[in-house]
């Protein structure tokens, strides 16, 4: 069956839930190989597929077509690999760690490498799943920053078209295999991650959280050029600095001063590439009285300095 992204992202949900008189998508499975060039990418999809477990149906189906490692899943096991498991219809239950989890419709289950844990649906109602494998240097990194946790592997995210059409690429990819196959489909795992864990933060936020953080990005773009005021900016708002930053750095993962710092560089970079600014002029515009603590804090986000960055521009 057809898993363009175009047929997915139009009434996604509800042909889903009525083609075949209720059904879902047909199921498949992928277990997939890498090669050298793939591992020094640092990241690698693993396994992909989607499953329809009818109500009493055995979990898994087709248990001799997944790999000796896998097919524990009811009952316990432990994976040397990470994966994301959508729930789509139906119920079950999900434990890792030591903590059971009641998983309904919309759930997304994360597998932790190392980790023992298991899933399965309710006899009585069945269930519908989709899931990526991967593993890789690159998530391991995400593990540990904290990016992933232990405390953290259960999302009740809810029905999105923006879900499955992550999926659907990703289903592409592996079924295919073009040349590359592996670079593009974890570019869609990390899609997959960026959308489950920033739905995740926005679920846990007041929305006046949003609009704290829109009216104090205004205020400073509106006054790049001069020094940050932070109790101006909070003052205007209505709430304390201390506040302010608090807000901000929830919402955004930055402090106010980092953020206003990034858009004075960013500014500065569009007045370099003018012929007939210095960078001690660009530094003065800038609100920087001190030209050299100006260049050391350019380069330091750019990774260039401002008198290079004017002549790779003056030369392209």
């Amino acid at each position: 069956m057809d898993f363009s992204i175009e047929k997915m992202e139009k009434n996604v949900y509800d042909r889903w839930m009525t083609q075949n008189g209720g059904g879902t998508w047909d199921s498949f499975l992928h277990y997939l190989p890498y090669s050298e060039e793939d591992e020094k990418l640092g990241m690698l999809c693993t396994t992909a597929g989607s499953t329809d477990i009818q109500p009493g149906a055995a979990y898994p189906p087709q248990k001799n077509a997944h790999p000796a490692l896998f097919r524990t899943v009811a009952e316990g096991r432990v994976l040397p690999e990470f994966q994301m498991v959508y729930v789509t219809n139906g119920e079950g239950i999900f434990t890792s760690g030591g903590n059971t989890y009641q998983v309904k419709p919309g759930s997304i289950m994360l597998v932790l490498p190392g980790i023992r844990h298991r899933y399965k649906p309710l006899s009585e109602t069945g269930w519908h799943e989709y899931w990526v494998g991967f593993k890789g240097n690159y998530f391991s990194k995400l593990l540990e920053e904290g990016r992933f946790s232990a405390e953290q592997v259960f999302f009740e995210t809810g029905h999105h078209d923006s879900i499955l059409s992550i999926f659907s690429q990703i289903f592409d990819e592996v079924r295919v295999q073009r040349p590359l196959y592996q670079m593009k489909a974890c570019a869609g795992i990390l899609s997959l991650i960026a959308e489950v864990l920033t739905r995740e933060r926005r679920k846990d936020q007041p929305n006046y959280y949003e609009k704290i953080v829109a009216e104090a990005k205004y205020l400073m773009e509106s006054n790049v050029y001069s020094d940050i005021n932070l109790p101006s900016i909070s003052e205007q708002l209505g709430i304390s600095t201390s506040r302010l930053n608090e807000i901000f750095k929830t919402y955004t993962s930055m402090t106010p001063y980092q953020y206003y710092i990034h858009i004075k560089i960013h500014k500065a970079e569009s007045l370099l590439e003018q012929e007939d600014i210095s960078v001690k002029e660009a530094a003065y515009k800038m609100g920087f009285e001190d030209q050299y603590y100006f260049s050391r804090l350019f380069k330091s986000k750019t990774g260039i300095s401002p008198s290079d960055w004017k002549k790779i521009i003056g030369q392209a």
